[in-house]
């Protein structure tokens, strides 16, 4: 049985239906289920069972699962980079990943684990090394605290990865709320009044000139499953396309998206800041300070490892996922 945690959610999801269209069944979800939205994320999905995150933790903890789990895929998180309470957020991304991580040593169970790139910081230089690593927010420093637990472990005799994931977009993470991605947000906004809306200039780039390293969720779920196929390998890496693009081309991406689909002319940046398509507002207060203007992952050490996949470039990627929105019901255009 492979166990998935977070897999109600937004990669957790995805992992889950890439598991699927290998006929694999026998997995175990786990997740908070509270929430309805999060729910429909399991309505297409084969799964044997769901349970509780904290009703599995327990369950670790005793002899329920020893000998049942052959492989834990960790995606369960507290993803709010915003958050503000520190005890539910260690709680949950520290000491949960902790007790899953120990469930694992015991049982040689291989466990991937989803870290994330907000361990950088404002950091240039996003090699997988200490000295590259600054959290942020809260966020941030709880995924950081985890992956520096797991350095300071004897070399496991068990196959342990840390995926640190860019930014990712794609299906199932409409739940997500504002901490959905932004290829999500600029899609609800066009479709909502035709007008993308980017920050001002920052850090100093100009208007919509900050540059994030955006992945497919599809990129993402191969990443996994190469692991999983890897069991050898163990490790942090980063996950990203390699590539850094501007939030301006973003934005143009999800436009032209939604324009095929209209049955209209594809445009450019200046031709979309002119029509009014594109326009750029300031800086909340509560991101200053907080906020990665600029992130690019360093793929050496993930090529290193045997990974040769190519990896969707966003203009591709946006459409796909604008394009199965649309075949799932999610989105619709005149």
């Amino acid at each position: 049985m492979i166990v998935v945690t977070g897999g109600a959610g937004f990669v957790g999801g995805n992992l889950v239906r890439g598991l699927n269209r290998r006929g694999v069944r026998d997995v175990l979800v786990v997740d908070e289920l509270g929430a309805g939205s999060k729910r429909r994320n399991l309505r297409d999905l084969k799964i044997s069972n769901c349970v509780d995150k904290d009703a599995f933790l327990r369950a670790t903890q005793s002899d329920k699962w020893r000998g049942l789990v052959s492989m834990l895929l960790h995606q369960g998180a507290c993803t709010d980079t915003m958050a503000t309470d520190e005890k539910y957020v260690i709680e949950t991304n520290f000491n949960y990943s902790k007790a899953l991580y120990r469930f694992c040593a015991e049982n040689q169970v291989p466990f991937i684990y989803a870290s994330s790139a907000s361990v950088y910081g404002a950091g240039k230089v996003f090699v997988e090394d200490a000295q590259h690593e600054s959290a942020l927010n809260l966020y941030a420093r709880s995924k950081l605290l985890f992956d520096q637990f797991v350095r300071q472990q004897p070399a496991a005799a068990f196959p342990c990865v840390g995926l640190r994931y860019f930014n990712v977009y794609g299906p199932r993470e409409q739940h997500k709320g504002r901490m959905a991605s932004t290829v999500w947000h600029f899609l609800n906004q066009y479709l909502e009044d035709g007008q993308v809306r980017l920050f001002r200039g920052s850090d100093g780039y100009a208007d919509g000139e900050q540059r994030r390293d955006f992945i497919s969720v599809e990129d993402v779920v191969r990443a996994n499953l190469f692991f999983m196929d890897n069991p050898a390998i163990s490790g942090i890496y980063n996950i990203g396309t390699g590539q850094s693009r501007s939030f301006n081309e973003v934005a143009v991406a999800v436009i032209n998206a939604c324009r095929r689909r209209q049955g209209r002319a594809q445009t450019s940046l200046e031709q979309a800041v002119g029509d009014g398509e594109i326009s750029y507002i300031p800086m909340p207060p509560a991101l200053r300070g907080k906020y990665q203007s600029y992130t690019q992952a360093n793929l050496e050490r993930l090529r290193g490892a045997g990974y040769s996949a190519a990896f969707l470039d966003i203009a591709e990627g946006v459409d796909r996922y604008i394009g199965e929105l649309v075949e799932a019901g999610v989105v619709s255009f005149p």
